[in-house]
């Protein structure tokens, strides 16, 4: 028993956060990943019996989990983004929420086996599309303008609201009468509003107190406010039944929105564990789904609802909403695009279809695999064109293969200016005016100024930007500048010379964790690069083929060439690292230097006969 139990566990891991990897690698939806990962290990393997793994405890772990994942989604929704785009946001999570559950129920109820009480539930459970899906995609797309900020907040507001319609619904199913029926439903919506309110803001004001009077250490921000996100969750839900979401949301939308207590900690905390729950509910909710279920309910009916689901009732949402604002039609049509279901609605039909089969309701075990369906293929609809889509339309920013360069030298403006004849963007910054100044009279885009500025990054323009590097003869600039950069391009893209002064380990050398991937050669430090560039050759470019030249080329990288980056024959840069360096193939273009006997010399005696105690690889 105890081997199958850790069999299960490690399924969850193995499958969760390897499909986020391959999903990342190939840049696909996680999400698609992820269903399928679940299927293959429960059903289809028998590696993951999630009832068995878990009990009682995996209804509260998948509630818990949902309501830590839109916490964090509110922590991303600030309200400033509400100025052009609100009205559009309020007639989306309103308006069109009820045309789209009107529609579903429709659809539903001529098109499954189901009466009006079920087609109804299942038009409440599908009006939801959520952060667990849109954020991952928004972040593959890259929407330009205000499309990706009405997705974000219409994701991340509409799931409590749509737990909520699926819940009265519920409970107005399991009622007695239609008066009984109808005063629950009006109770039930005022006391979710007031009680999710209520602990919310109470939480959210709680931990913004213990912030701002510093009365908690580093080390226990992120534990303290997932215990009060829990708590918060849990006191709300013992008020009113499912205002816990609501509640979460609204507390992460409060500490976003306050300007007094940093939460950076408690934001990075809350994206890393997000990925993690999300891996995790997804191969458990995935695992649950009987096999035959799904295949049973593969037919023309299902592609029928989804047509509509897909065709009609997304459409008309978007056009009611948006029918009196000033996006234009591109941005509607891809409005129109994206709209797959979550993670949320995968839970409550997973919740809601025991408990009505228990209460006679027979056709209620078909509500979950109609709904893994329905998510599975508006994943992949939605999903897998979505870049294309976003591309066509042009609403997508440009794919992030620019280069920022800090320090604009008369060698890295050599660089700069082999970087933007190649047809990618390139950035210099600088806070010299008159290195500034020879780079615009070579066409170059230019940041006057610190770089390390609070306002720096409101003031550069990093769209198709994906890429730091750091050419700074000060080593100390360098490294705080990839810190800051690596959180907003990710630690493998920001790139930085190799420190100027070698001496004693530990004590001169910046340590590796806190600096950028090292560039170039591990002995080419500001002075030596500066001068090979400025008296040597321009740089140099080679062709990788079949030829001897290319075979020689590469023999003598480092030796008697020194590769500055790499253009791949699909169009991507990389810059050449001490560590772990791109990979040649045939067609890609090696921009480099060459050196001469004296230099070459100079980097050998340096290599072979360091300084007592001197680290000669830094990276």
């Amino acid at each position: 028993m105890e081997g199958h139990l850790l069999i299960g566990i490690t399924s969850i891991l193995l499958f969760g956060i390897g499909a986020q990897w391959v999903a990342w690698k190939f840049k696909l939806p996680a999400i698609l990943l992820l269903l399928i990962s679940g299927i293959m290990a429960g059903p289809v393997f028998g590696l993951l019996q999630p009832d068995v793994l878990m009990g009682d405890l995996l209804a509260p772990f998948i509630s818990v989990s949902v309501a830590i994942i839109l916490f964090e989604g509110g922590l991303s929704l600030s309200f400033s983004e509400l100025k052009n785009i609100g009205g559009i946001i309020g007639n989306l999570v309103s308006i069109g929420v009820l045309f789209t559950w009107a529609i579903i129920s429709l659809s539903a109820h001529y098109l499954f086996p189901f009466g009006w009480e079920l087609s109804i539930l299942l038009g409440a459970i599908l009006v939801v599309t959520g952060p667990t899906v849109i954020i991952p995609l928004l972040r593959q797309v890259r929407p330009s303008g205000q499309v990706g900020s009405i997705l974000k907040w219409e994701g991340i507001v509409i799931d409590p609201i749509g737990a909520m319609l699926a819940v009265l619904v519920f409970e107005v199913i399991l009622s007695t009468s239609v008066s009984a029926a109808t005063t629950l439903a009006v109770m039930s919506i005022v006391k979710t509003i007031f009680f999710g309110t209520l602990v919310g803001l109470a939480g959210a004001a709680l931990i913004y107190f213990l912030l701002k009077r510093h009365l908690l250490p580093d080390y226990l921000q992120n534990p303290i406010s997932l215990m009060v996100v829990v708590t918060v969750f849990t006191a709300s839900n013992m008020l009113q039944h499912e205002s816990g979401l609501w509640a979460t949301t609204l507390m992460g939308i409060a500490l976003a929105n306050q300007k007094s207590a940093r939460i950076n900690h408690i934001t990075e905390f809350k994206e890393n564990l997000r990925v993690l729950l999300l891996s995790s509910l997804f191969i458990l909710l995935a695992a649950r789904v009987e096999l035959e279920g799904l295949l049973a309910n593969l037919n023309w009916n299902l592609v029928g609802f989804l047509a509509i689901l897909i065709f009609i009732a997304r459409p008309l949402a978007v056009y009611i909403s948006t029918i009196f604002s000033d996006i234009n039609w591109r941005e509607k049509l891809f409005l129109c695009w994206m709209a797959p279901r979550g993670v949320v609605a995968a839970s409550i039909s997973s919740i809601f279809a025991i408990s009505l089969t228990q209460n006679g309701f027979e056709q209620a075990d078909q509500l979950v695999p109609i709904v893994f369906l329905v998510i599975i293929s508006t994943v992949t609809i939605y999903g897998l064109p979505a870049s294309w889509v976003a591309r066509k339309l042009g609403v997508a920013k440009p794919v992030p293969n620019g280069i920022l360069i800090l320090g604009a030298y008369d060698w890295s403006l050599k660089i700069a200016e082999a970087i933007k004849n190649e047809g990618f963007k390139v950035l210099v910054a600088d806070s010299n005016w008159k290195n500034i100044a020879k780079a615009k009279t070579k066409n170059i885009g230019t940041y006057h100024g610190n770089i390390l500025s609070e306002y720096a990054l409101e003031k550069i323009d990093l769209d198709g930007v994906g890429r730091l590097l750091a050419l700074t003869p000060n080593d100390e600039v360098n490294s705080l500048a990839a810190l800051r950069f690596g959180e907003i391009f990710g630690r493998s893209y920001v790139f930085q010379l190799p420190p100027n002064i070698r001496g004693e380990k530990g004590n001169k050398d910046v340590s590796s964790h806190l600096s950028g991937r090292i560039l170039f050669h591990e002995q080419l430090n500001f002075e030596e690069i500066s001068n090979i560039i400025d008296q040597r050759k321009p740089l140099s470019v080679q062709k990788i083929t079949d030829d001897s030249a290319s075979t020689e080329f590469k023999e003598t990288i480092g030796q008697e060439h020194i590769p500055l980056f790499v253009i791949t024959s699909n169009n991507e840069i990389h810059p050449y690292t001490v560590n772990n360096p791109p990979m040649l193939t045939n067609e890609d273009k090696v921009f480099y230097v060459s050196i001469d006997q004296e230099i070459k010399d100079k980097l050998r005696d340096t290599s072979s006969t360091p300084e007592k105690g001197q680290d000669v690889n830094p990276s």
